[in-house]
């Protein structure tokens, strides 16, 4: 991304409440016009600070953001023409659904005529045109959350930045309601930022995803590659389900390696971000990669592994196996798989090309 590209960029921003640890370290981030971007990552990592920054609700200890080319850390949140929908929808109990979207437009003074058609057309997007009436408390709470985002969309801001905006709802719901927010951005394109700590849920949203983790983007990608292709140990592990088993760099091979496992076995790796021989790694491996007795010979890796542990989950059953010194290894096996003696206690082989194992740094 080029520098003529950012709608919003962090410059060399640093965040410290106590003036003595850094909360956001050195954080240089670019967010095109029209992408939907989300801050992922654990309590603590980051994320939500940098978006407050952004709001105008904290201020960087160091460094710069700017919003289409102007900088803004020293102009006051309700200037900088961005819409914020947080966790607990925020909305005014006392007012109708009506009056809640129409309060940020008086603010703003707009006449009566627009502020009832630019509620019309907030409602329209959100698909709630006949809740206008209604109060807070006589809607559900995926009703409540997309009044808030009609709310944030009133105005027409340059920018919407959402806080763990479904974190209330259950779990039916809050998928649902994953979807509606994707469709929406698609729609009106519309620049959002985003944070949360649930991986599937960024996974779905996202045109890019900021993996945040002690301060600092540990990796920004696009959800596949951050998925197939994660560049240290932490983002493999935060990024859906992964197997990851600890050795040390035995040999290199231009883009490839075998790895000696701390049990001694050897396996054959792609040559992620390790350096030279003799040092320590993670192999990456997602569990779907992973094959049980196999019927071509098409692997760089195969091993003899005990099944220590099925789990029925509906579309596949979770296969815990020990192998490779590791008992906590994972794979998922579709559940039509019909493969003779397949129960816990068995012996069977396991299969995976080296291409799928990343030999990534131990940090």
């Amino acid at each position: 991304m080029s520098k003529t590209d950012s709608f919003v960029k962090f410059e060399k921003v640093d965040k410290s409440y106590d003036g003595e640890v850094l909360v956001v370290k050195d954080l240089n981030l670019d967010v095109a016009q029209g992408e939907f971007l989300t801050l992922l990552g654990p309590s603590g990592s980051g994320k939500t600070t940098t978006l407050m920054m952004l709001a105008g609700f904290e201020a960087p200890t160091n460094g710069e953001i700017y919003l289409d080319g102007d900088p803004i850390s020293s102009i006051p949140p309700y200037k900088r023409g961005i819409g914020m929908v947080f966790q607990n929808y925020a909305l005014f109990p006392h007012m109708t659904v009506n009056e809640n979207l129409s309060f940020p437009l008086e603010v703003r003074k707009l006449n009566k005529s627009d502020i009832k058609d630019k509620i019309e057309k907030a409602l329209s997007m959100v698909e709630l045109e006949e809740f206008g009436n209604r109060m807070p408390l006589q809607l559900s709470g995926g009703q409540q959350q997309r009044v808030a985002l009609a709310r944030a969309l009133v105005f027409e801001p340059r920018l919407i930045l959402m806080d763990e905006p479904l974190g209330a709802l259950d779990k039916k719901l809050r998928e649902q309601m994953q979807y509606e927010i994707k469709h929406i951005h698609e729609r009106i394109g519309i620049t959002v930022v985003y944070v949360t700590h649930d991986q599937s849920e960024a996974l779905t949203m996202s045109n890019r995803i900021a993996v945040f983790d002690d301060g600092v983007i540990q990796q920004i990608s696009t959800p596949d590659i951050l998925y197939e292709k994660p560049e240290n140990a932490f983002v493999a592990q935060f990024i859906g389900e992964n197997n990851q088993i600890k050795g040390k760099v035995q040999s290199i091979n231009g883009n490839n390696c075998v790895v000696k496992t701390e049990a001694g076995e050897e396996i054959k790796a792609l040559k992620v971000n390790i350096n030279s021989v003799g040092d320590k790694t993670i192999i990456s491996l997602r569990p779907e990669r992973v094959e049980i007795n196999p019927t071509n010979s098409n692997f760089e890796n195969i091993f003899q592994a005990k099944i220590k542990e099925l789990i029925y989950l509906g579309d596949h059953i979770r296969t815990r196996v020990e192998v490779c010194g590791d008992d906590q290894f994972v794979v998922k096996v579709p559940n039509t798989y019909k493969g003779a003696e397949f129960k816990e206690g068995v012996t069977v082989k396991l299969a995976w090309k080296a291409t799928d194992s990343r030999a990534l740094n131990s940090r």
